[in-house]
């Protein structure tokens, strides 16, 4: 008489598929959509998606300014438009950096789009936010004294060959001044 029981292999069960890991950029985007989200639900009364505007988005900007690390002088401070401050420090207020503010708007706009939102109704791509942003790219610049210059792309430049510039120099028509019809002026 066997007394041991039938084996009823009982395998654990295969463990789930591993989500992939996300990049840094994919868990930075999904960490700023779940705190715009938390704020629209804190605002009062609470405001869904579908109603923000670019004004709700300007004001979490300005609402995040309080988590900020960059100094931006005050027009009343000594310190404005210094590049490099001398000590003692001043008490002008932290604010988020506008390169910081810019890369969030940019991951938030494609948050948006990748969670159902129609890109003409995306409030991170409206005017008066792009507006905004200008506003304190151009302010953060002025109270740190460096002012912000679009980089101009350079103009390709024509490569003369000798051949080119000995025909230039001679000038054409034999008056020198490289003009045509310059011989008797």
């Amino acid at each position: 008489m066997d007394t041991t029981t039938p084996s009823t292999s009982t395998h654990p069960p295969p463990p789930p598929p591993a989500q992939p890991t996300l990049s840094r950029y994919e868990s930075q985007k999904r960490r700023d959509w779940t705190t715009f989200l938390q704020y629209l639900r804190n605002q009062d009364p609470p405001l869904t998606l579908p109603t923000s505007t670019g004004l709700h988005v300007i004001d979490f900007l300005k609402y995040l300014d309080q988590f900020g690390k960059t100094k931006v002088h005050s027009l009343s401070c000594p310190h404005f438009g210094q590049p490099n401050p001398p000590s003692p420090p001043c008490t002008c207020p932290l604010k988020q950096a506008w390169g910081s503010l810019d890369a969030l708007i940019g991951r938030l706009r494609a948050a948006y789009e990748e969670n159902g939102g129609r890109p003409e109704s995306n409030p991170f791509g409206e005017r008066v936010v792009g507006v905004y942003l200008r506003e304190v790219r151009v302010g953060q610049a002025k109270a740190r004294g460096i002012p912000y210059e679009k980089k101009r792309r350079k103009k390709k430049k024509q490569v003369r060959t000798p051949s080119k510039v000995a025909v230039e120099t001679a000038g054409v028509g034999g008056g020198g001044s490289g003009s045509v019809g310059a011989e008797g002026s």
